[in-house]
């Protein structure tokens, strides 16, 4: 049996694509015939939205099946997935109470590692080849729980004059939890809504090759229409609409995050 991979997705920036991402590369690595678990940890619950309706995710937010409630109380992880219309593909609904969660941890014994602890049984059954968890705009207690959590974090750039604002934070936080979570790796940058025509896009790569011992990602993300209009359907685009671009640059996003991985 092989180990399951925790990956999560990361930026305190926002905007930057991270739910957007992590959505969509699970259902290529599921499509593909990889058990991949979705992890849904901001209060704004755009993961949850990629797959179920509005009305459905307020629903789970409100009766307690999501991450805040497992969170708050403890609880093994895997009383809270729920089944995806897709097969392979499971999720963790958030919730708005998300907001609190960082009160909520304030005062637990070795806080940093309590989404660990919740998620060590799912990971011990190898149930998932993936585990994939979306992280807010923060750098604050509850994104170092995620990170603990995690083997590897992806790090999304929104192309844009704004895209690295905020860039060096992240990386000096990154470098602090690895002091207590050493097995922490950057699996890489990704580089999302790109236009090739503008400047400021090669601009963004200049900047990132220059950096040493960061992983640029060979496969980016274009502005694709077909994004926003399978989000507006709760569905991933490559479910929404195969043959667009998006879909295709997802599906090799994917691929590449798998072969490196499995290096």
């Amino acid at each position: 049996m092989s180990k399951t991979k925790v990956i999560a997705f990361a930026n305190n920036k926002g905007g930057s694509g991270k739910s957007t991402t992590a959505a969509n590369v699970a259902y290529s690595m599921a499509a593909s015939g990889l058990r991949v678990l979705l992890i849904d940890g901001d209060m704004q619950l755009n993961l949850s939205l990629s797959y179920f309706s509005e009305d459905t995710v307020l629903e789970y937010a409100k009766n307690g099946k999501n991450l805040y409630t497992a969170i708050k109380e403890g609880r093994d992880l895997s009383d809270y997935i729920l089944h995806t219309a897709y097969e392979n593909l499971d999720l963790v609904p958030s919730s708005t109470l998300m907001s609190s969660i960082e009160f909520e941890l304030f005062t637990k014994w070795q806080r940093e590692f309590i989404l660990k602890k919740s998620l060590a049984p799912t990971v011990a059954r190898g149930t998932y080849d993936y585990i994939l968890i979306d992280s807010p705009p923060t750098l604050g207690c509850w994104v170092m729980n995620i990170l603990c959590a995690c083997d590897y974090v992806l790090v999304p750039i929104e192309a844009s004059p704004w895209g690295l604002f905020g860039f060096s934070n992240l990386f000096e936080f990154l470098e602090q939890v690895r002091g207590i979570s050493p097995q922490l790796s950057l699996l890489g940058i990704l580089l999302t809504k790109v236009d090739e025509r503008k400047r400021y896009f090669r601009q963004t790569i200049e900047e990132l090759r220059d950096l040493d011992g960061i992983r640029l990602f060979q496969n980016y993300i274009r502005i694709d229409s077909s994004i926003e209009q399978s989000q507006d359907r709760s569905q991933p685009v490559a479910a929404y609409k195969k043959a667009s671009r998006s879909a295709m640059e997802y599906e090799l996003l994917a691929k590449e995050i798998v072969t490196y991985v499995s290096r």
